[in-house]
């Protein structure tokens, strides 16, 4: 009958711990969440992921690289645009929001590097999230960029049209640090986005 006492007493414990543990770390979550997502909002280069990011304010700021100067998000990732978007909307859910993640805010997005406050804006997604925008340009992020000066999506064809890196102009960065819309080679498609 000991045995028995002592078995269901450990068993408890172990329960108690267990429970102790999880509300500790759910604590700790909460608050890592909360000072990331102000981060976010002050310091483009020091922000979280971009699902932190968009918990609250988002900060858009530039960074060069060899493609020439483009906007950066949290934590200094690469925005780009998708020229399958069109009439100031995304064409980009389900698998492909999954791959380019919108960027999304609750708050008016803080600028820096360039990037003029009047461009940005936001448009409602079907979710009902707000999605940036940048001179009309709904942006995203690729999922392979996982830092700063990361930019694996450059030029993809993922889900049938191109993603460009966006320039501080607005315009999609097509190759080598020539903005599509700087050199006078820039077309509409009939969706109305760049190619």
């Amino acid at each position: 009958m000991s045995t028995v006492k002592r078995a269901k007493f450990r068993a408890g414990s172990i329960a108690g711990a267990v429970a102790a543990a999880l509300l500790v770390a759910a604590c700790g979550s909460a608050s890592s969440s909360s000072s990331t997502a102000s981060s976010a909002a002050s310091n483009p280069s020091t922000s979280g992921s971009a699902s932190s990011a968009s918990a609250a304010g988002v900060a858009i700021g530039t960074t060069k690289g060899p493609d020439g100067t483009y906007l950066t998000g949290a934590s200094g990732r690469a925005l780009y645009l998708w020229v399958a978007d069109g009439n100031g909307k995304s064409s980009c859910a389900g698998a492909c929001a999954k791959a380019w993640p919108p960027v999304v805010t609750k708050t008016t997005p803080v600028v820096s590097g360039g990037v003029n406050t009047g461009d940005i804006g936001t448009i409602t997604r079907s979710d009902g999230s707000e999605q940036v925008t940048y001179k009309g340009h709904p942006l995203y992020y690729f999922i392979a960029d996982t830092s700063g000066g990361t930019t694996k999506g450059q030029g993809s064809d993922s889900f049938g049209a191109k993603w460009w890196l966006v320039d501080p102009a607005g315009a999609a960065i097509t190759s080598g640090g020539t903005a599509a819309a700087a050199s006078g080679s820039s077309t509409h498609t009939s969706g109305g986005g760049w190619s």
